[in-house]
């Protein structure tokens, strides 16, 4: 983040730990791919509230939001608020460098993705292919201008995966019963959507238009009602994940 704006979640994460809890199965990729042993030392840079640290070695925190800071659990690791463009810390200190649905909300990510490189051997990055994300049914049908910022948006998976060098990019898709409230957690349980606290918690939402929204959210809300959600999408009833975008990019 840069000194002269306040990063994004002190505005938008203000209940951050109600709804953003971590999903197991992403847990489980996550620890499969950084692969640390007990002395090991993670720093996870975008922290927030700590969501998908490891618990079974040494993990250091950095986040730039106060209001994340304090969300974080009694317990969790020590954080140091920084800006990813410029980490307080020696080159190659760590074993694996973490970031976690962040780097697009870096107002320098070219930088923050060097300094990941710097300081480990190994990054491990969730990130978005926006191109996919963007056509969600939830932005195609009712929040196009979001589908659109969303495409717009930067930088995605393949970015990423360039700038720090990596050598597998794992989609993560969406469970049904995601308890990670992400913007695509709740594709097939779309009534989420009508709750404002759900959406204030999705980044994508929180940061658009709030008469794009209304609006959106008053037609889904009338095809909820009216059954046509269920006529249009009934082929997603029967799934037990859907690809929405969300990749793991893996270096080291």
């Amino acid at each position: 983040m840069s000194s002269s704006s306040p990063p994004v979640y002190d505005t938008i994460g203000r209940a951050y730990v109600a709804h953003r809890l971590p999903e197991p199965r992403w847990a489980a990729a996550l620890a499969e791919h950084m692969a640390v042993a007990p002395d090991d030392l993670v720093v996870n840079v975008g922290a927030g509230t700590g969501n998908y640290e490891p618990a079974h070695c040494n993990v250091l925190a950095i986040e730039p939001s106060t209001v994340m800071i304090v969300q974080r659990p009694a317990g969790a690791a020590p954080v140091v608020r920084a800006s990813a463009s410029a980490l307080p810390l020696r080159s190659g200190c760590a074993q694996v460098a973490l970031a976690i649905l962040t780097v697009h909300h870096w107002d320098d990510w070219a930088s923050g993705l060097a300094e990941l490189c710097r300081i480990a051997p190994r990054r491990v990055v969730l990130a978005i292919d926006f191109e996919v994300h963007s056509h969600f049914w939830l932005l195609d049908d009712y929040l196009p201008e979001v589908g659109l910022y969303a495409r717009r948006c930067h930088p995605g998976h393949d970015t990423i995966a360039e700038a720090i060098g990596a050598e597998r990019v794992v989609p993560l898709p969406v469970p049904r019963d995601m308890r990670d409230g992400v913007l695509g957690a709740y594709w097939c349980r779309p009534e989420a959507y009508l709750e404002a606290s759900v959406r204030a918690n999705a980044s994508g939402l929180a940061l658009a238009d709030p008469a794009v929204v209304a609006r959106g959210i008053g037609a889904l809300r009338a095809d909820l009602e009216s059954g046509s959600w269920t006529d249009r999408h009934a082929d997603l009833l029967g799934l037990d994940a859907l690809d929405l975008g969300y990749r793991l990019v893996v270096a080291g």
